[in-house]
């Protein structure tokens, strides 16, 4: 797996191939003024980590590059925070059946995959008929459900296909027949992907018709002006910020904390975030233990918040603690843009944010399911509070170099300029 430390940046040492530009491609002389039409396609209109990205990086485009439109096969909020963003916004529902389908029961069978092909077979040729209609020169797919949709949809209207992979397609984040599927896919399907992270990357490759690398951007609200004016806690606040699920690490840090409590008495302990529907009971579980812990009146559970940013900006330290790799590690980068201590599990993407192309330390990292382990990193940050700033303020200025989301944008509209049936010629 390839890590951020002496990783190559630019999407040429990405064996991202050269794709010449045709005779009406950017730049060619009497090449067309008029911006190339993209249409995404999203499977859900929720506030996930991939939509808010693809929120932040619609409102950088540079309009006089891209008339993006986005095809939602939900309704939801994000329709309307495209809307007040100035993005065009069509939804086209998906049939409820297909829609609740998740990734374990797509993976579970052959034949339940063949069934479930069937049943999207109408919507599809809906959603070819409404790319027609919008004159895409690209579609762009960011979720694996839109991924697998758009693949035909994207053939009967006679576009090309862009997938944007957000998560790592590896049998400890996906089914492993639902994993195998979409590696044989990537391959001969979209004429190119761009991914998240080298860690996503890694998890396709080999991809014989190119790949880019184009992090999830961060918008400069979301970056601190001066971090050292932050208000620092007038006792300890240690917080994880997330979704509670499994797969986020609350058992994990409410284990930590429990480490934690006796050597800093006067500590105290954040979850930041909700649990969906699916996921309620493991929440339930979560808050028992830590009532075992006995962690009543020391752990705050804030459920759902709309600023976490004004969350972030209120810890000593930021704790991530997923137990399985992450694509990305979206909260990491989110920490070290408002200049706070990172305390990170090592693993996917994350090993790409941890640590600078020099090899400088932005966070520590840990072993992934190791509350100890994670409890003696976060007793250091607070116990070395000197050396936990200098770490912080570097990776305060990292990011903002990084994982600016005009670069973002930029290398997606690169990407798009050279796919477009227009700059094929």
């Amino acid at each position: 797996m390839t890590t951020g430390r002496g990783a190559p940046r630019d999407a040429a040492a990405l064996g991202e191939p050269h794709v010449p530009h045709g005779p009406h491609g950017p730049g060619a002389p009497g090449a067309p003024h008029a911006p190339v039409r993209v249409v995404v396609l999203d499977h859900t209109a929720e506030l996930g980590g991939a939509e808010l990205a693809l929120l932040r990086t619609c409102r950088a485009l540079d309009p006089a590059r891209v008339a993006v439109t986005v095809v939602l096969f939900s309704d939801g909020p994000l329709r309307e925070r495209l809307r007040e963003a100035g993005v065009a916004v069509r939804v086209l529902p998906l049939d409820p059946a297909v829609a609740r389908t998740d990734r374990a029961t797509a993976g579970r069978s052959v034949l339940g995959a063949a069934r479930s092909a069937v049943a999207t077979a109408p919507f599809v040729a809906r959603l070819g008929r409404l790319l027609r209609e919008l004159d895409a020169d690209v579609v762009h797919t960011t979720s694996l459900k839109a991924d697998l949709l758009g693949l035909p949809a994207a053939a009967l209207a006679r576009r090309p296909l862009v997938w944007h992979v957000h998560d790592r397609i590896a049998d400890d984040y996906l089914p492993g027949g639902l994993a195998r599927v979409l590696r044989a896919v990537a391959r001969r399907g979209p004429r190119h992907v761009v991914v998240n992270s080298h860690a996503t990357a890694a998890t396709l490759l080999p991809l014989r018709r190119g790949w880019t690398l184009a992090y999830p951007g961060l918008a400069p609200e979301q970056v601190a002006a001066d971090p050292a004016a932050r208000p620092v806690p007038e006792v300890p606040v240690v917080g994880l910020v997330g979704r509670i699920s499994p797969t986020k690490g609350q058992r994990e840090f409410v284990e930590a904390c429990t480490l934690l409590a006796e050597r800093f008495p006067a500590a105290r302990f954040r979850v930041v975030g909700a649990s969906l529907f699916a996921e309620a009971a493991y929440e339930a579980q979560v808050r028992e233990l830590a009532a075992r812990r006995g962690l009543d009146g020391r752990l705050e559970w804030t459920g759902w918040v709309a600023d976490p940013v004004a969350e972030v900006d209120g810890l000593s330290v930021l704790v991530h603690a997923s137990p399985v790799p992450e694509p990305f590690g979206q909260v990491v980068a989110e920490g070290m843009a408002r200049g706070v201590p990172v305390v990170a599990t090592a693993g996917g993407g994350v090993d790409e944010l941890a640590v600078a192309a020099d090899g400088t330390e932005r966070c520590l990292l840990v072993p992934p399911r190791d509350p100890a382990a994670l409890a003696a990193a976060v007793a250091r940050v607070l116990e070395r509070p000197q050396e936990a700033a200098a770490r912080a303020d570097r990776a305060w200025k990292d990011v903002q170099a990084e994982f600016a989301v005009e670069r973002t944008a930029d290398r997606l509209t690169t990407v798009w300029e050279r796919v477009s049936r227009r700059g094929r010629g």
